[in-house]
């Protein structure tokens, strides 16, 4: 993008995020929104300024304002409704750490007791059920379609293949991939078309 194009979109999100800025500048968890930031920056190879980066972030990816949204916990309320997050994606946990990151994030549902920091979800991700909460250490990656239920612990530097499902403890350095799909042929039948 140009820097004509950064600079009109930045003072467009400055007065448009005005309410996000002033929650992120007095807010408890400005340094770990400010850490998500850099992290998303990173992801995404833009090089702002944080503040910048925030309003581009929020301008850009509903997926941002979904997790800066469970950061400020019920403010949210004063912001959602005109600046909406991504409605089929679900953030809810007792705590996560910073560099928390969802790629896409639709049909993703997150329901963890804990995520732990540099944490990455693509699209299509389960995680919890009513058979229990994950626990989610440091370092993990959920690829596309992952599903990860009851009352588990996935340990550090983890990854999860797509369309894995998980429903025992992964410990940590483990690389998780789904069974191995199989091609069956099927006895072919003549039929007459009369």
């Amino acid at each position: 993008m140009s820097k004509a194009k950064d600079a009109i979109k930045i003072l467009f999100g400055s007065v448009y995020c005005f309410l996000h800025l002033l929650i992120l500048l007095v807010h408890k968890n400005k340094s770990l929104i400010i850490k998500d930031v850099a992290y998303w920056q990173e992801i995404r190879n833009y090089n702002m300024k944080p503040i910048f980066g925030f309003i581009n972030l929020l301008m850009t990816y509903k997926e941002f304002r979904n997790v800066f949204y469970f950061r400020i916990g019920s403010l949210k309320y004063l912001l959602r409704w005109y600046c909406p997050q991504r409605q089929n994606l679900t953030v809810a946990a007792g705590t996560i750490g910073e560099k928390f990151y969802v790629h896409l994030g639709y049909g993703t549902v997150i329901g963890a007791k804990s995520i732990g920091k540099n944490c990455m979800v693509y699209q299509g991700v389960t995680v919890g059920s009513l058979h229990g909460s994950p626990t989610i250490l440091d370092n993990v990656t959920l690829f596309s379609g992952a599903i990860i239920i009851g009352n588990i612990t996935i340990g550090n530097n983890v990854k999860i293949g797509a369309n894995a499902t998980v429903y025992k403890d992964v410990p940590d350095n483990t690389t998780v991939f789904p069974p191995e799909s199989k091609s069956v042929k099927l006895p072919t039948s003549r039929v007459s078309h009369t």
